[in-house]
């Protein structure tokens, strides 16, 4: 029996999907789920959801819901993190302000001037919750789903004990899609893929024994292919490898690709492709979009249509539980510290950084799997998003706002369109901007958890 604790769950579409999946564990029929949100409407929403997922499924699976965190983590066992820290009131300054200073940004949530101002919103309140995690529930497995992925998970490494875990859908997302383009069987292809979250690369993909790097190249030759996946298909030319992340998301974290406005319009498309702004257009419509979904689910399944699917879905959290509650072992695929403790998991990136790798999960618990040497090329790529991580978890950890205008000096498509005084300048203005959500950086005292 375990208990599974859901922070941000007033996302009740992905709060409902983890809580199906866990159910979806053969074996595991007994267990409690914990619903934390600060967002009391939002919360009854996904509580009322959660209720009957769980009645559906027929498992004897208690769910209880609180805006209190504290009255609710004692007893955890795994802790699902999901939160988003202000979003909404600000992601339309994310975008805006760095267009002033031509910055263009797709998603603008992880990476560039958007990810920097989500990891200082989101970071005090990322290490409140670790503080009580270590106090009320220490042995707790965090499983953390919010971004910017590799900053948190690294912040949480050098401010805590906690075990905390990154997990993400790019690995097994970007498999399919593979698949796809070379008209294959996503469950017969092998590969070897390893990196920093979003900036992981399939370095070798196998079909059947055979190297079938050389298809996707010769499939990305038909526009019909070539125009689903222009940046990836892009970097797979020049650097050998096809990165995890997708095309519109990735052409943020390099500076080829949307440094002039006629790379933008050769290299993007609409949507996930590229489009400038599609976060900031579109986030406040998915949203009622998302409550709308909910209610219509709920209403559905209360006059008996039997509307909630209760399909496991490929994100990985449920496979971590699964192999640590029944000891029955799992792949999945991990960000978590470098440093292991044989050696480095991936040699030539940094010793205290972050990385996503391969992980095997058993009752013993999660056990990464070394890498060895990435290519180089792909490895200076992501060491540079190392450093722009390192700089800001030290900037929260320290409380030094000027480690945060230095990480974002070193981001790559910044740099490629700024001054250094033009970087300071559009700091100043998003820090104007989100000034009401950034009290506990723009404090100056260290946001440290333990010593």
């Amino acid at each position: 029996m375990s208990k599974v604790t859901i922070i941000g769950a007033g996302s009740a579409v992905f709060a409902q999907q983890m809580i199906t999946d866990v159910l979806a564990i053969p074996g595991l029929d007994r267990g409690e789920f914990a619903l934390i949100d600060t967002d009391a409407a939002r919360l009854e929403a996904a509580h009322e959801l959660a209720e009957l997922t769980v009645a559906r499924s027929g498992k004897a699976f208690t769910v209880s819901a609180s805006t209190d965190r504290r009255a609710v983590l004692p007893g955890t066992d795994f802790v699902i993190n999901t939160i988003e820290v202000s979003g909404l009131r600000n992601v339309q300054h994310d975008y805006d302000i760095p267009l002033r200073y031509g910055v263009d940004q797709c998603i603008g949530d992880t990476t560039g001037p958007g990810g920097v101002m989500k990891f200082l919103r989101t970071a005090p309140a990322w290490l409140a919750i670790l503080r009580d995690l270590h106090e009320l529930a220490p042995a707790a497995t965090v499983l953390n789903y919010t971004n910017p992925m590799s900053a948190l998970v690294l912040l949480s490494a050098r401010a805590t004990p906690v075990k905390v875990y990154g997990l993400c859908h790019s690995v097994q997302n970007t498999l399919a899609e593979l698949a796809g383009y070379l008209e294959l069987p996503v469950a017969e292809l092998t590969y070897r893929c390893a990196g920093v979250n979003h900036l992981s690369w399939f370095t070798e993909l196998r079909w059947r024994g055979e190297d079938v790097l050389p298809r996707l190249r010769a499939a990305m030759q038909r526009p019909e292919i070539y125009e689903q996946d222009i940046v990836r298909f892009e970097m797979l030319r020049h650097f050998g490898a096809f990165p995890t992340e997708s095309s519109g998301h990735f052409s943020e974290y390099v500076p080829y690709f949307r440094s002039r406005p006629d790379l933008v319009s050769r290299y993007t498309r609409a949507a996930y492709k590229g489009e400038s702004g599609y976060y900031a257009h579109h986030w406040p419509h998915w949203r009622e979009e998302h409550a709308a979904q909910v209610t219509d689910l709920v209403a559905r399944e209360r006059a008996g249509e039997a509307a909630i699917d209760l399909t496991r879905s490929p994100e990985f959290a449920s496979n971590l539980i699964e192999g640590m509650t029944l000891n029955r072992p799992q792949t999945i695929t991990c960000n978590l510290p470098n440093a292991a403790p044989r050696g480095l998991l991936i040699d030539n990136l940094l010793a205290d950084g972050v990385v996503e790798v391969g992980c095997t999960v058993d009752g013993a618990g999660v056990h990464p799997q070394p890498y060895g040497r990435l290519p180089e090329a792909l490895a200076a790529i992501d060491r540079s998003h190392q450093a722009v991580h390192s700089l800001l978890a030290d900037a929260v950890l320290h409380g030094d706002p000027e480690r945060a205008v230095q990480a974002l000096m070193l981001d790559p498509l910044t740099a490629s369109v700024c001054s250094l005084a033009e970087i300071r300048s559009m700091f100043g203005e998003l820090v104007a901007a989100e000034r009401a959500d950034l009290p506990a950086f723009l404090s100056g005292e260290p946001q440290g958890v333990t010593a």
